[in-house]
Formats: C-alpha cells, sequence, structure tokens
C-alpha cells in the first residue's frame, strides 16, 4: 500500500480547511494564539491536515503529541509528550510551575495538579515562544487520558495572547466533553469531483468507469478509503458498512496474507502505544522471530514503517493490526512486552502489559497493579487510579480480594467523574458474600452515584441506610454516614425531609459525645435559645473544627446564627487550606464565600475579585461556576435588568434547586425592596422562607418584615419578626442584634428601636446592614415630620449605599432626600462602572504591586494576556503606567481573598 504524499500547497477538496488552518497559523505568527479542533470520521483526513499544517509553519517550532488507547489511563502521557522538546526551558519557569510539571511528568516526588499543570505548560511553551513561534499538532486527541486533555483544553483557551497555535483532531462520533467546548471545524467528505480526482491520483491503472463510480459512492468521500479500497480490485461485493470500517476489513485483509511471524511482529507493535523500538525489537527476539525478514514483509504493506520511532501508516491500520490477532496472540505480544519493560523505570506499564497478558486470575499481577494504582492516585491520575484497580479486581481469584478491589475502583470512577462506570461497576459486586461492612460501603457508593445524578433523587435515603448498617458497626463512622447525607442532600438541594429522618435515627444511637447532630436535633425541635451553646461547641469540634470536615454544612450553620465571626475564620481556613493543598474544590469554596462576606459587606469591588478568582479555577478546572455569590453581588449592587437577567438565567439551569433557588428568592426579595417594589419582594421574601431552609430562610425574615410592613400585612410581618428575633437574640452577635432591632422598629414605630439598630450596627462590617438602619429611621422621621432631624440620617445612608455602589437602595435614599428638599450629592466615577469584573481585580492586584506573573498564577493566564488586559484598563481610565493605577484610590482597597499577597 502507498500513502498519499503529504503536501504543503493547497489539498484536494480542502481548500475551507486549509485557509482556516492559514488563519490559524498566520495569528499564531504576529503573537495572537488560538485553538482549533479538527472533527470527522476515521479516515476523513484530518491527520493529513494536520500534517499540512506542520508544512504551512514554516519558521514554527511544531510539537506533536498523539492520543492511544492504550494510554488512555496513564495520567498526563499526551502532554509530556508534548512538552518533551521543549523541557530545556523548565529553568525559565518559576519554582512552583516548574514543580508542577515535573510531579506530573512523574520526575519528581507529589501530588499533581492538572490546572497547575496546564499554567506550567502555557509557561514552557511561552517560553519557547520567544526564539520562535509554536505549532502544537495532537492527533487522535479522542484517546488523550484525562490529565492531558484537561491541561490541553486549559492551555488551548489560554494562548489567545502568544505565538502559539494548536491544532487537535477528533475522531467522530467519540465524545470529548472538555475538548468539545473549544473552536471546532467540521471535516467532511470530499465531493463526487475531487474523490474522482483522488482515485486519478493514486491509482495506477485506469479504472472502469463503473468501477470508479462503485467505489466513489461506496467511500462516501472518505479519501483514507478511496486510497485502500481500489486494492480489493472494484470487484469485491459491496457491504452495508462505514467507509472506515470497509478500510478496517482492507487493512486485515492485507495482514492476513502476511507470514505468520510478520503478523506476530505487526501484533506487538500494534500492543506497544509508545512506538519504542528498544521495546518492540527484544520483545520480538523473546519470540524468536526473524527481524529482518518479519520487518521487510510488514513494511511492504505500507501499514508500518520502522524508524527511530514505530508508525502506523494510520490508526485504523494499528487498530486492524491489533484486533486481527487471536486473543492468545495479544496476550503473547503483551507477555513479551511486559518482560522487555523495565521494572524499575516504568512499573506501571509493565504491570498494564502483564495485566493484558493474563487469562486467568493471578493475584501477583493483581497486587501489582493495586501498587500501580497506589502510584497513579499519588501522581492525581484518578482514571489511571480507576483502570488499574478495575483490572486488579479481574484477576482476583479469592472472592474477599474481589470485592474489596471493586469498591474500590468503584470509589476511583467515582473520584475521576465516571459515575456511569462507577455504578456498572458496582453492579457487578452484587450484595451476596459481602460482609455488613462491604452492604454499607455499597449502600454509600450508590449515595454517591445517585446524589450526582440529576434524575436519581435516591441519595440520601442510599446513605442513610449505610448509616444504619454502621451504626452497630461503626457508631462513629455511621455518624458521619448521616452528616454526609445531610449535608448533601442541603448542597444537592433534596433536604426531602432528610434532615428529620437524619436527626430522628441519630438521636436513637448509642450513647456518644455531644456533636452537631445532637446540636441540630435540639436547635430543630427546641428553637436556637436552646441550641447555641451546643452549636457553637460542635462547631468548634473537641477533635478539630467542624469545617475541617464538613465545611459547607459549617458554613450554613454559622450563618444560621449570624455569627459572622466565625464565618470569616471558615473563609479564611478554606483559603489557607485550598492555596496551600491545592485543591480546587477547597479554593472555590473559600472563594464563594468570600464573595458573599464581601457582598453583605458591601465590598462590592471585593466581591468581584473573589467571583473572578473562582471562575477562572471553575474554567481551568472544567467546572461550572459557583452561582449564588454572583446572586448576592447582584442583589445589593441593585440593578434591575441586570439582575433580573442573571436571576433567569439561573432558574432555567438544571443547577437551580434547594439552596441556589432560596438564594434567587432571597436576591429578588433585597432588589425589590431596595426598588421600593415592596409586593415583588413581598413574593420573593414569602418563597425563600417557606421551606425553612438552613441559613437562607433566616437571612430573609429581615427582607419579609420590610416588604409586608409596607404592605400592610402586620401579621405577616409580626410572625416573622418574632421569628428573626428567636435567632438572633440567641446568637447575640451585633450584626443580628441591629438588624433584628431595625426590623422590630418597622412593626412597632419605636424610635428606641431605631436607635438601638444604629447602635448595634455601627462597628460592624456589614454596610448596607448599617446604611439601611440609618435609611430607615430618616423615612420614620420624614414621615413624622421631623425634616432637620431625618436628613443627617438620609445622608449618611445615601453616602454609605452610594459610596459602595449598591445603586437601587442609594437611588431609595436620594429620593428621601430630595424629599426634604435636599439634593443628594451625585457620585463620582469608579473604576467598577467602567471595567469588566475580571479587568477590575486585575487592576486591583497591579494597584497593590503585584507583577504580571503573580497576577498570571492567580488567574491561571499568561504574563502576556495580563499584559493585554492591562492596555485595555490603561484605555479605559483614561492612564498609561502601573503607577496611576496605585495613586487611584478606587483600586488601593486591601485583597479580601488572600492576607499574605497576590501569588
Amino acid at each position: 500500500m502507498h500513502t498519499p504524499a503529504p503536501t504543503h500547497g493547497p489539498l484536494l477538496g480542502r481548500q475551507y480547511e486549509t485557509e482556516r488552518i492559514r488563519e490559524l497559523i498566520g495569528a499564531a505568527r504576529t503573537g495572537r494564539g488560538g485553538a482549533l479542533v479538527l472533527r470527522g470520521e476515521a479516515g476523513i483526513g484530518k491527520s493529513t491536515l494536520l500534517e499540512h499544517a506542520e508544512g504551512a509553519a514554516s519558521g514554527f517550532r511544531v510539537l506533536r503529541a498523539g492520543g492511544s488507547p492504550l494510554e488512555a489511563e496513564l495520567p498526563f502521557a499526551a502532554l509530556h509528550q508534548l512538552c518533551l522538546p521543549v523541557l530545556g526551558h523548565l529553568a525559565e519557569l518559576p519554582d512552583e510551575h516548574r514543580q508542577a510539571l515535573l510531579i506530573a511528568f512523574d520526575l519528581a516526588s507529589g501530588t499533581p495538579d492538572v490546572f497547575r499543570a496546564g499554567l506550567a505548560t502555557l509557561g514552557l511553551l511561552s517560553a519557547a515562544g520567544q526564539e520562535r513561534p509554536v505549532l502544537c499538532v495532537v492527533d487522535d486527541a479522542h484517546w488523550l487520558d484525562a490529565a492531558s486533555s484537561k491541561a490541553l483544553t486549559f492551555l488551548a483557551r489560554r494562548v489567545s495572547a502568544e505565538p502559539v497555535a494548536m491544532l487537535l483532531a477528533v475522531r467522530l462520533p467519540c465524545e470529548t466533553e472538555e475538548l468539545d467546548a473549544l473552536p471546532g471545524l467540521g471535516v467532511d467528505g470530499l465531493s463526487d469531483t475531487d474523490a474522482r480526482a483522488l482515485l486519478a491520483a493514486q491509482s495506477h491503472e485506469t479504472l472502469d468507469e463503473q468501477v470508479r463510480d462503485r467505489l466513489v459512492d461506496e467511500a462516501r468521500g472518505n479519501p483514507l478509503a478511496l486510497v485502500a479500497l481500489p486494492r480489493a480490485g472494484g470487484f469485491a461485493p459491496p457491504r452495508p458498512t462505514s467507509a472506515p470500517t470497509r478500510v478496517e476489513h482492507e487493512f486485515r485483509a492485507t495482514l492476513s496474507g502476511l507470514p505468520a511471524q510478520a503478523r506476530l511482529l505487526l501484533t506487538i507493535a500494534g500492543a506497544d502505544p509508545t512506538g519504542d523500538p528498544g521495546l518492540l525489537w527484544p520483545a520480538a527476539r523473546g519470540l524468536g522471530i526473524d527481524l529482518a525478514a518479519a520487518g521487510e514483509a510488514a513494511t511492504a504493506t505500507g501499514l508500518v514503517e520502522f524508524g527511530t520511532r514505530v508508525r502506523f501508516f494510520h490508526p485504523l491500520a494499528r487498530t486492524a493490526a491489533y484486533g486481527a490477532a487471536a486473543t492468545s496472540e495479544r496476550r503473547l505480544a503483551h507477555r513479551v512486552l511486559a518482560e522487555a519493560t523495565d521494572p524499575v523505570t516504568d512499573p506501571d506499564r509493565r504491570a498494564w502489559h502483564r495485566a493484558q497478558a493474563a487469562a486467568v486470575p493471578d493475584e501477583d499481577v493483581a497486587t501489582e497493579l493495586e501498587r500501580s494504582a497506589s502510584r497513579a492516585r499519588a501522581r492525581g491520575g484518578a482514571v489511571a487510579t480507576a483502570a488499574f484497580l478495575e483490572r486488579a479486581a479481574e484477576l482476583s481469584p479469592d472472592a474477599a480480594q474481589r470485592i474489596e478491589r471493586t469498591l474500590a475502583a468503584t470509589r476511583a470512577h467515582l473520584d475521576a467523574g465516571d459515575t456511569d462506570r462507577a455504578a456498572a461497576l458496582l453492579r457487578t459486586a452484587g450484595s451476596s458474600g459481602l460482609d455488613r461492612f462491604q452492604q454499607a460501603e455499597t449502600d454509600l457508593l450508590r449515595g454517591r452515584i445517585a446524589l450526582v445524578r440529576a434524575e436519581d433523587s435516591e441519595g440520601p435515603a442510599w446513605m442513610l441506610r449505610a448509616a444504619r448498617r454502621l451504626a452497630p458497626l461503626d457508631p462513629e463512622r455511621s455518624r458521619e454516614s448521616y452528616l454526609e447525607a445531610l449535608e448533601m442532600s442541603l448542597l444537592m438541594g433534596r433536604p426531602n425531609g432528610v434532615m428529620d429522618t437524619v436527626l430522628a435515627e441519630a438521636r436513637s444511637a448509642a450513647p456518644h459525645p455531644p456533636d452537631i447532630l445532637d446540636a441540630l436535633d435540639i436547635l430543630t425541635s427546641n428553637g436556637h435559645r436552646a441550641a447555641v451553646s451546643l452549636v457553637r461547641e460542635a462547631l468548634d469540634g473537641a477533635e478539630g473544627p467542624l469545617w475541617t470536615r464538613h465545611p459547607a454544612l459549617a458554613i450554613i450553620i454559622a450563618a444560621e446564627l449570624w455569627d459572622l465571626d466565625t464565618h470569616m475564620r471558615i473563609v479564611e481556613w478554606l483559603l489557607k487550606h485550598g492555596r496551600e493543598s491545592g485543591s480546587p474544590h477547597v479554593l472555590r469554596l473559600g472563594l464563594a464565600q468570600a464573595a458573599s462576606a464581601a457582598a453583605l459587606s458591601g465590598d462590592l469591588d471585593g466581591a468581584m475579585d473573589a467571583i473572578t478568582e473562582e471562575e477562572a479555577i471553575a474554567d481551568a478546572t472544567g467546572a461550572p461556576p459557583v452561582i449564588y455569590h454572583r446572586l448576592q453581588l447582584a442583589a445589593m449592587r441593585g440593578r434591575r435588568d441586570e439582575a433580573s437577567a442573571l436571576f433567569g438565567a439561573v432558574m432555567a439551569t438544571a443547577t437551580a434547586t434547594g439552596q441556589v433557588v432560596s438564594n434567587i428568592h432571597w436576591a429578588s426579595a433585597v432588589l425589590n425592596n431596595g426598588l421600593a417594589n415592596y409586593e415583588e419582594a413581598l413574593a420573593a421574601a414569602r418563597r425563600a422562607t417557606a421551606d425553612g431552609e438552613l441559613f437562607t430562610a433566616g437571612f430573609t425574615l429581615p427582607e419579609l418584615v420590610e416588604a409586608a410592613v409596607r404592605c400592610g400585612e402586620h401579621a405577616t410581618a409580626v410572625t416573622a419578626l418574632a421569628s428573626l428575633t428567636e435567632r438572633t437574640e440567641a446568637s447575640g452577635t451585633p450584626s443580628g442584634l441591629g438588624i433584628a432591632a431595625y426590623a422590630r422598629a418597622l412593626v412597632t414605630g419605636a424610635e428606641s428601636d431605631y436607635r438601638e439598630a444604629i447602635v448595634h450596627l455601627t462597628d460592624t462590617p456589614m454596610l448596607p446592614y448599617r446604611a439601611r438602619a440609618h435609611l430607615l429611621y430618616g423615612e420614620w422621621l420624614r414621615r413624622q415630620g421631623r425634616r432637620q432631624d431625618c436628613r443627617p440620617h438620609l445622608r449618611t445612608a445615601h453616602e454609605l449605599f452610594s459610596g459602595a455602589g449598591l445603586e437601587a437602595f442609594g437611588r431609595r435614599a436620594a429620593n428621601e432626600l430630595r424629599a426634604t428638599g435636599e439634593t443628594a450629592r451625585s457620585r463620582t466615577d469608579h473604576a467598577r462602572d467602567q471595567l469588566t469584573m475580571q479587568e477590575l481585580h486585575i487592576a486591583r492586584l497591579v494597584a497593590t504591586g503585584a507583577t504580571s506573573k503573580e497576577v498570571a498564577a492567580r488567574l491561571f493566564l499568561s504574563p502576556r494576556t495580563i499584559d493585554a488586559h492591562l492596555r485595555n484598563i490603561y484605555r479605559k481610565l483614561g492612564i498609561n503606567s502601573r503607577r496611576q493605577l496605585r495613586d487611584r484610590p478606587d483600586l488601593r482597597s486591601a485583597d479580601p481573598t488572600d492576607a499574605d499577597g497576590p501569588g
């Protein structure tokens, strides 16, 4: 078989595709990088387009990588392949980034981090691009290992300010969740005219017109099929299969005519995804293969070439070489590859080959796979961990060991995000033969799987069942399972009576030291006053603070107590622990809570900073951004159209359940109270408090009181006030007491309550509520005809609201001032009104003295991208230097998300 010679001029029938590639390369040449994913069926010409791009990228450094089904479980395999030629630039990276890549490539000890490895790769390519532009070519990207796929997706989104072009090829109909979000180009079949021209160019003899037309019809525009099918002479009976399938059949037909030793050599080559002759030749010699004769026969087919690398003509050729072999021959190939693989330098690949070679359960191989799983886990390779453990389970001769390994593999698949595979594997564990601990573990895993699936509401029920099973076996773990059921049901928006069930069953547990479950039981049964001391003890915890084990639940409970000090302790711990551990989940939770605290304190810039950083991490890790802090920011900012659009968009998503919906209703109540749309505020507040959810219901009570009073619904206001008072008096915090005092003043009309509210709130960080106390008192004084007395309070309210950018409440205060005959001073322009949220965050960091490299590390961008943002910031603010940024008072406030400064 002869392959089409690569061409760097226009490709037949590919004018549009080559023009898109030319534009990508041309932009990268001028420092405007980008990525393009070629998508099409096997043989459609994606690899040819990649070769064309390499030829068109004159003056570029070309970096290549490729996915392989046999390497899909090895973390960072493809990324290492891509970066290998430029690792000489490692010394130019900051220590943290250099270490991230060394760990990812198993060249240093530590736990790798996908998005830090991606950021380090960005720095590496940026350094390489200083010499000449870089073209990254990734073929068969549908077979990338998960870590490389995520890191390359991260990279592709961030090369816009770099001289880096990225081209990736993905076979359809394979699903590539991360890569699907990148700019793509569908590669379709050739037209009949172009197909005939390609046939004529490839054929060494004149084809009968009828035969040619049938070949064109059967190939359906697939170039590989047009090259491969004519070898059948045009007289093979047509088959109702796809062109790629036909091509693979033809490849297999070619293989069937080879001598046995040549076929076996190709089977070994197909079983080794590295293409390393240093493995292939020793493995083949171990079977007594005549390398010269077998190699010559294999090369003559045109399916493979042997050089410094073993390279198949097309992935379908590799698939055919491996798939055409008998099962016993494939096992034999893996056995000799295992024997040829160094057990010291590459123990995991050796273990994998041994596993593929095993025909029956083998405890030695299973144990070796477990060790590989441990190494993969330490390197952060969740997919590899799951794959090693699953195969270890399959090869376990002992039933008890097989169950333990199956459960461990299920956990690993869940950690890797493969819920469907986890569920399928868990079903194989069955229920018979499980001991009581394993039955409980199975229930817990079923619960975690169900909680991830939007359509499955049985998650808490399974977790409760696990807790019941564990109660007589391991009471402490049982209570942790109850807590996990409660926390997850709250977070996923599926309480469904879970709290009542958890507390009722925990109440009957064996004697134990008082804990958070006991505290919550008292709180729900006897109220906040009876429970507050025990809740606080449980939050601090005898074995360490609750938030180190159940941070989300601790946050909700602290907010339920109006305990801002504890909430800030939790936020500080989350941010510190998240940054030190590199855990994106913990850091995102900390940033989201920092944004909430900033929004509720009237620090909109600080809230935007935290939101920007949280969204940067979400984008880097491929996770959806957190929503509730954006709702809180929108409510406080008070822009009706902007907030309403956000509320509607969130309500329309699949994530709009539980706490998210309650937060939307709370935010709508705050927004409409600020806008003086009291009927809408009342309806929203009623919805937010209807289910009595922890935190949101209690925090909405002040909005419900005000809206009910304004709407003349006195009974509703009285009931809400009683509930609010019970909570705030129990907690005894100045913020809670102050807010309850102004709510009480609204109901009673007692001037002393207004004054008390202002006294309590004066030294608290909750600026919006302090300003509201002044606003409400000023409004009441004006309605009492005390115009001179009301003006200072209305003026204070307006200055606080306006200075913080709380626009709706600011307008309400300004309207009240005008009614007294005084004109409110207009607010000066603020940077937040001229910049995007990301630009504002960058400007504030730079204003504190952070370098572009430090800001880039913080936001998972390149320094060049930060510099591009700075140019936009300078233009919008009418300045031209970092010093002028530092001189702006609206950019100099401290960063609320990191007391230690940027970086």
